[in-house]
């Protein structure tokens, strides 16, 4: 034929992480639901993928992915094998094995070396329900405001100099050293590396304000510009 009817190229898509911190299918099941119901049209339906560091060698895979599927995701892959017998149950289960991106803690000297070698992607205008914006492998600094039903999504930092109502994922390779920065807090959703707050989880004393939001001990945390 002279022309191939596949194409297998590399790409990059920006995924939740589960944590599980118990390998009973039921509590897991009703936790992630209640997760859901918070965001259906944001969580219904989306591909995750499930961490299972913490979890004994011998739990049951199979079930743990019916119910975390059973509240209404769909599971792409397993993160956080620990040893060689627990990557084999998991093969075994039929689910695939995948790395998550590691951030590396740095001293001051190193910090500033790494930082000056990113480029950061900017937008100028604003953001409009529907539009979807990835900075690749940088930051991502708009200059403009972000429309409910917008996204932004950046391997980076995130930076936005007019009001925030969309969505914001900073550390979307899962770096958990980045941040987001925001003139003007009205955001539907907040997430560094993973960890995330819907609009009614954000603290009410800082919607509308100037905020820049981190990690601390893998948990968001939040505070005001000054």
């Amino acid at each position: 034929m002279s022309q191939s009817l596949i194409e297998l190229k590399g790409s990059s898509f920006t995924l939740s992480v589960v944590y599980l911190y118990t390998s009973e299918p039921e509590v897991i099941y009703q936790a992630l639901l209640e997760k859901v119901e918070q965001a259906p049209s944001f969580l219904n339906n989306a591909p995750v993928v499930i961490n299972v560091a913490t979890l004994d060698i011998d739990a049951n895979w199979t079930e743990l992915q019916q119910a975390v599927e059973a509240a209404g995701f769909r599971v792409v892959g397993i993160s956080g094998c620990q040893v060689e017998r627990q990557k084999q149950a998991i093969i075994q289960a039929g689910l695939p094995l995948l790395n998550e991106g590691k951030s590396q803690k740095m001293d001051a000297h190193d910090t500033v070396e790494e930082n000056s070698s990113i480029k950061a992607r900017i937008i100028n205008t604003p953001v409009r329900s529907g539009q979807q914006i990835y900075a690749r492998n940088s930051d991502l600094i708009v200059a403009s405001s972000v429309s409910a039903g917008a996204e932004l999504i950046a391997d980076g930092n995130i930076h936005i100099y007019g009001t925030m109502r969309g969505r914001a994922l900073a550390g979307a390779s899962g770096d958990t050293q980045c941040q987001l920065f925001c003139m003007h807090l009205g955001a539907e959703l907040v997430s560094i590396a993973g960890q995330y707050w819907l609009s009614d989880q954000i603290p009410p004393d800082y919607l509308g304000q100037a905020v820049q939001l981190s990690l601390l001990d893998n948990a968001l945390t939040i505070q005001r510009l000054k």
